[in-house]
């Protein structure tokens, strides 16, 4: 059984990044959710408890996390809870844990510019280095998954291999944006 959770809070810590030694990537971050109620009788917002999870993300999530997310900011998390216990010299120790399957901005208490991240079909790839000859593209997948994103059947000038190089694309613009691997950051037009 698995218990879905949506949980809006705060990140309380930088973002860890590491990879497995599969090589999937990996990002968590502590986060904090303080609940908070109107007490009418001193006419103000008061802070409840708050509850602490550690929320893990993989793949290409992680890699956006660690792009997006910084500490002190405002987050809703869509996930699986898992809770874990162990003993440390007589004593019991439990943790909340959270398998990020989303990961986005409250925009309750800010604004956001989404930039979504270029990517290719997996299955195309896959055909592509077999040499099928029909160029990496599969004839029944869907056309934003090759790269021909207004449906034309001519391939945009995209590169195929962007979501593994740090290539992005800012959805308002269509400018390319390259990843700086060192701070996370999005960089100008790519070369």
């Amino acid at each position: 059984m698995t218990d879905n959770i949506t949980v809006r809070g705060f990140v309380a810590s930088e973002i860890r990044t590491s990879t497995t030694p599969g090589g999937v990537a990996t990002a968590s971050f502590r986060l904090g959710s303080t609940d908070r109620r109107y007490d009418r009788a001193s006419s103000a917002w008061v802070d409840g408890n708050t509850n602490w999870f550690t929320v893990q993300g993989y793949r290409q999530l992680a890699g956006n996390m660690g792009c997006s997310i910084k500490k002190g900011q405002r987050v809703i998390i869509v996930g699986r809870l898992k809770m874990r216990s162990w003993e440390k010299e007589g004593r019991i120790y439990h943790v909340a844990e959270i398998d990020a399957e989303s990961v986005g901005h409250d925009l309750m208490w800010g604004s956001a510019n989404f930039t979504r991240t270029a990517a290719i079909n997996p299955q195309s790839a896959g055909a592509a280095a077999a040499g099928d000859g029909t160029g990496g593209q599969a004839a029944d997948s869907d056309p934003s998954d090759r790269g021909d994103l207004d449906g034309d059947g001519e391939e945009d000038d995209r590169d195929h291999d962007a979501a593994e190089t740090g290539v992005f694309i800012d959805d308002a613009s269509g400018e390319t944006l390259q990843l700086d691997s060192e701070t996370g950051e999005l960089t100008g037009a790519a070369a």
